[in-house]
């Protein structure tokens, strides 16, 4: 078996959904998920990844893994995030292990691909993924939104109304009312879930929408089989 290939994720549910997509597109079986606490980081967020991310970086260098993928939520500018400071954040991790930004150009009125990172000696690129689609604010839960199945929208319609006349108002912060709507989609479905993985079963997502064709498509470059 060659040596690992990781997909660095933000925490437990990003896991999950990744792992029954990369199952899903039959991306090579040998892609590990993994989250900060799995390097030994106490927490699992955008930031952990930021801070376990030079360990992975020295693995690959010295070959005990042999490629390597990102995938974070750009979240929102308004607290701090955004796609342009996430990966501000992100590229001087980066390029101290010799790691630069390769430009992929879309054609025009495609969505914003994901981003390799080149490696000045010849070692695999690093791949970054920004959800939920390399250009906007939002995380994964707004990338499932955009691409839900045609026959899901009224369900997910229905969802944000009755999010819309709960009594007394929502509990939630606002930030997080696209992963509330996303996770009453989810517990309305037939075999009534809150996991995200749950997103990938097939039927749910439109495997043509532009920014789930994008997203696979990023995967297999990061990963090819």
């Amino acid at each position: 078996m060659s040596a690992q290939q990781i997909l660095l994720v933000e925490g437990e549910a990003d896991r999950g959904l990744y792992e029954a997509l990369c199952q899903s597109w039959a991306i090579t079986a040998e892609v590990k998920v993994s989250t900060p606490r799995d390097a030994g980081h106490r927490h699992n967020t955008k930031q952990a990844i930021l801070q376990v991310l030079p360990q992975y970086l020295l693995q690959l260098n010295d070959g005990q893994i042999q490629r390597l993928g990102v995938v974070m939520d750009a979240d929102s500018a308004t607290h701090g995030g955004g796609f342009a400071r996430t990966l501000a954040a992100l590229a001087p991790v980066l390029a101290p292990h010799g790691y630069q930004p390769a430009p992929v150009n879309p054609p025009p009125g495609q969505p914003a691909p994901g981003l390799l990172f080149a490696h000045n000696d010849g070692l695999h690129p690093v791949g970054a993924w920004f959800m939920p689609n390399n250009a906007d604010e939002g995380m994964v839960e707004d990338w499932i939104k955009a691409c839900l199945h045609p026959n899901e929208h009224e369900l997910m319609a229905h969802a944000q109304t009755a999010i819309n006349q709960i009594p007394g108002g929502p509990k939630f912060k606002p930030l997080h009312r696209t992963k509330a709507e996303v996770a009453t989609w989810l517990a309305w479905q037939a075999k009534p879930e809150h996991g995200l993985y749950h997103a990938a079963q097939p039927g749910l997502l439109n495997e043509q929408a532009p920014d789930l064709v994008a997203f696979r498509s990023w995967l297999e470059r990061v990963f090819p089989g």
